[in-house]
C-alpha cells in the first residue's frame, strides 16, 4: 500500500500470520481423529509459518512496547517475540544504511575476575573489505606475566577499524592512529614522542598535517600514505 509506514505494514503481515497460524493449529493439530500423515504434513506447515514469524520478527523494531506474558516475561506488543532473547539472524537492507545493535557502553562499577566476565560486547564485521571491531567491558582483573603483578584494567568502550595496513583503534581516553608497512618483528619497537619534543630531522620524514582553528585549537589530523603495491587488492 502506498504511504504505508513500516509499523503498520508489520502490524498487518503479523495479523495475517497469526491468523494461518491458528487456523492450521485449530483445524489439523488440535482436533481429534485427523489422520497422522495429516497431522505430520500440517506441522512442517507450522513450521515453516514459525520460520516466517521468526523473519517478519528481525524487522520490528518493537514501537509498541512490551506486554506481561507468561512466567513474569515480556513480550512485544506488534511481533510478540520475548524480550531479551538474542537473536541468532540479522537482517539488513541490501541499500541504505544498515544498523546492528545499539551504542553499548560498560554496565557496571564492579572489578570482574577476568575479562571473560567483565565483557559486554565483543563482535566483528567485515564491510566491503574493511574490518570493523567493537569491544566493551568492565572493569577486570589481569595479570603482567613478565613482572608477575595484578592489575586492574579500567571499564572502556574500544572500537578498531582496519583497512589494508592501516588501523584506527578509539577508547575512552586515546584516538590512535597506526600504520604497519612491515611486521613488527621487522622493524623492532615502536617509539613516542609529542610533536615538540621531536627535532626537525625526524620530523620531516613523517608525513603528518596538523589541523587547527583560528584559536590554535587542534582540530584533526591528516596522514598522507605512501603508495602500496597491495593497493587495489581485495582483502
Amino acid at each position: 500500500m502506498e504511504n504505508e509506514t513500516p509499523k503498520t505494514r508489520l502490524k498487518r503481515e503479523f495479523r495475517r500470520l497469526f491468523r494461518s497460524m491458528d487456523f492450521v493449529a485449530d483445524r489439523y493439530l488440535r482436533g481429534k481423529g485427523i489422520p497422522e500423515k495429516t497431522v505430520e504434513r500440517f506441522a512442517e506447515i507450522y513450521q515453516q509459518l514459525g520460520m516466517v514469524w521468526e523473519f517478519l520478527g528481525l524487522q520490528c523494531k518493537h514501537w509498541d512496547g512490551y506486554r506481561k506474558a507468561r512466567e513474569g516475561k515480556l513480550a512485544c506488543r506488534v511481533c510478540g517475540k520475548i524480550r531479551g532473547l538474542g537473536e541468532h539472524w540479522l537482517l539488513l537492507p541490501r541499500s541504505g544504511p544498515k544498523e546492528i545493535g545499539r551504542r553499548a557502553m560498560p554496565t557496571s562499577q564492579k572489578t570482574f575476575p577476568n575479562k571473560e566476565k567483565a565483557l559486554v560486547v565483543s563482535d566483528a564485521v567485515r564491510f566491503h573489505g574493511a574490518k570493523l571491531t567493537v569491544e566493551v567491558h568492565n572493569s577486570y582483573k589481569s595479570r603482567l606475566a613478565r613482572v608477575g603483578r595484578d592489575i586492574t584494567i579500567a571499564a572502556d568502550r574500544i572500537i578498531r577499524l582496519r583497512e589494508g595496513q592501516v588501523e584506527c583503534w578509539l577508547d575512552t581516553h586515546l584516538v590512535h592512529v597506526r600504520w604497519e608497512p612491515e611486521s613488527r618483528a621487522k622493524r623492532g619497537l615502536d617509539y613516542s614522542a609529542f610533536v615538540w619534543e621531536l627535532p626537525k630531522a625526524k620530523l620531516k620524514n613523517f608525513p603528518v598535517l596538523l589541523d587547527y582553528d583560528r584559536k590554535g585549537r587542534f582540530t584533526g589530523l591528516l596522514i598522507l600514505k605512501a603508495p602500496s603495491s597491495k593497493a587495489g587488492r581485495a582483502s
